[in-house]
């Protein structure tokens, strides 16, 4: 490691999420007396883009919270505004939080948006941008994907209905561009512009049907066009695809990962592309390790590909009180500094690293 800081969290989160100004947002799942959600200040070498040398200030400091009744299982901060929104069991419905001025400590609740038939439906995937107003992009199911205003609250668009399986993920492109991926590791494309367009991408490698399947988008690197921009997807036996929308008829590359196989469930999988970083992606979810690999040299043949670096401090956390070892639940980049990373835990630890480039690729 170049640097590490660690911070120990009330409860455990599967949620990080970048917010203005630089600050970091987690919250809490699966307390039945509520679920903080905080707003926390990265110690201050996190806040500049170049590395710095020893700062007598490490930890993360609360700036705000406030308290979820509901498990946060999503969280996404609303671009140019004050705004979160979450999402969590028992349904697909939304929350909208606002992070109070500065003279205040509080992050409060402001409404909920319900969708329509979200009865039995599991927890809304969402997504956010900000390019033409205040969007969240949000859906369980296939047949259930639709855009919302965030603060008229009007549907602005809903996809068409090609199916109802469970989706995994969903993000824009760009504002105009979706990309939804189904929990079976289907890929769909749909147009803002036609919502009865829906393209289905390259299907997913011969897998058991219990397989289930995330995705990771580039949107928003610099200099790259949506359509260009390759697509991660990791399945819960530790392939990883890359997939080029311009041309879905072939993957880029398709590989093993040298993971362990998690549980059943895999509801942890987490795979994302380093944003200040050409070429490598990092993964997690398996077991109390997150994985950075360079995917430059990748190819097809489905080959076992070895990480660059392995994290594994969460790992030597030790058994929490169930007697288990502690489980990445999520992992982030850092927005500017290229090898910099954030990761969190079943047992609410809260770790930022900064790994080493290996020798030879200096």
């Amino acid at each position: 490691y170049r640097d590490l800081h660690t911070f120990e969290l009330q409860a455990p989160t599967r949620v990080i999420e970048w917010a203005c100004g630089n600050r970091v947002c987690v919250a809490g799942y699966g307390r039945s007396d509520g679920n903080e959600i905080l707003q926390l200040i990265p110690p201050p070498t996190l806040l500049t883009k170049e590395t710095q040398g020893l700062c007598p200030e490490r930890d993360f400091k609360v700036e705000c919270g406030g308290f979820s009744e509901r498990p946060v299982y999503s969280l996404k901060h609303v671009p140019d505004t004050s705004l979160l929104v979450t999402s969590g069991p028992p349904d697909s419905s939304l929350q909208i939080w606002q992070v109070s001025a500065e003279d205040s400590d509080v992050i409060k609740f402001v409404s909920t948006l319900a969708t329509e038939n979200d009865t039995g439906q599991s927890w809304a995937k969402i997504a956010t941008i900000s390019a033409k107003a205040p969007w969240v992009l949000h859906g369980s199911r296939l047949d259930r994907v639709q855009i919302t205003e965030v603060e008229s609250r009007k549907n602005v668009y809903t996809a068409a209905s090609r199916g109802s399986e469970e989706l995994s993920g969903l993000a824009f492109l760009d504002c105009n561009t979706l990309l939804l991926c189904c929990a079976t590791g289907r890929l769909c494309l749909a147009d803002v512009r036609q919502p009865q367009s829906l393209v289905e991408a390259t299907p997913v490698p011969s897998a058991p049907c219990s397989e289930l399947w995330c995705m990771g988008t580039r949107h928003g690197a610099q200099a790259l066009e949506p359509s260009s921009q390759p697509v991660a997807r990791l399945s819960s036996r530790g392939l990883l695809t890359l997939t080029d929308l311009r041309k879905t008829s072939e993957f880029l590359a398709s590989v093993k990962a040298t993971v362990p196989s998690p549980g059943s469930a895999a509801e942890f999988l987490c795979v994302s592309w380093a944003p200040a970083l050409d070429g490598y992606l990092a993964i997690s979810g398996f077991d109390g390790t997150v994985h950075v690999y360079d995917t430059q040299s990748w190819d097809s043949s489905g080959r076992e590909a070895e990480p660059v670096f392995v994290h594994k401090g969460h790992a030597f956390g030790g058994a929490g009180g169930s007697g288990d070892l502690p489980l990445v639940t999520v992992h982030t980049w850092h927005l500017q500094k290229p090898r910099t990373l954030l990761s969190a835990a079943s047992d609410g630890s809260l770790h930022v690293w900064d790994w080493v480039q290996p020798c030879g690729k200096c």
